[in-house]
């Protein structure tokens, strides 16, 4: 039995879901790092009033088609990613990860089994 040797990649930076507590907050945060003046001008809206629409007290919301122009104007697409993390997670690459686990703890418990001489 012999293990084929693969790179293991590992990823500290904490996903879009872990960061953001939801989708308003994670537009709001998209927004202020790249203007808040710039956006509110390619929202047509005044910063005053965009600040409120993203913030949690207010009674007036960022709405959809507020979110598809910002899409459109900005190109940055980090919103749609968060959805995407959160409801299209891809069980697929969680196996991969864990095919890839399960290969390295094999790999480690082989100098093991040979010397209890278990395996040749």
């Amino acid at each position: 039995m012999s293990a084929e040797k693969t790179q293991l990649t590992l990823n500290f930076a904490p996903g879009l879901t872990e960061t953001h507590r939801n989708l308003r907050d994670c537009v709001a945060t998209s927004i202020y790092k790249r203007g808040l003046s710039t956006c509110a001008i390619d929202l047509n809206e005044s910063p005053g009033n965009l600040s409120n629409q993203l913030s949690d007290d207010s009674p007036r919301k960022f709405g959809i088609d507020d979110l598809e122009t910002y899409l459109q104007k900005s190109k940055d697409y980090t919103p749609i990613y968060y959805l995407v993390e959160k409801f299209l997670n891809d069980k697929s690459m969680e196996r991969e990860a864990a095919g890839n686990e399960a290969l390295q703890a094999i790999a480690s418990l082989m100098p093991l089994l040979k010397k209890a001489g278990l395996v040749a």
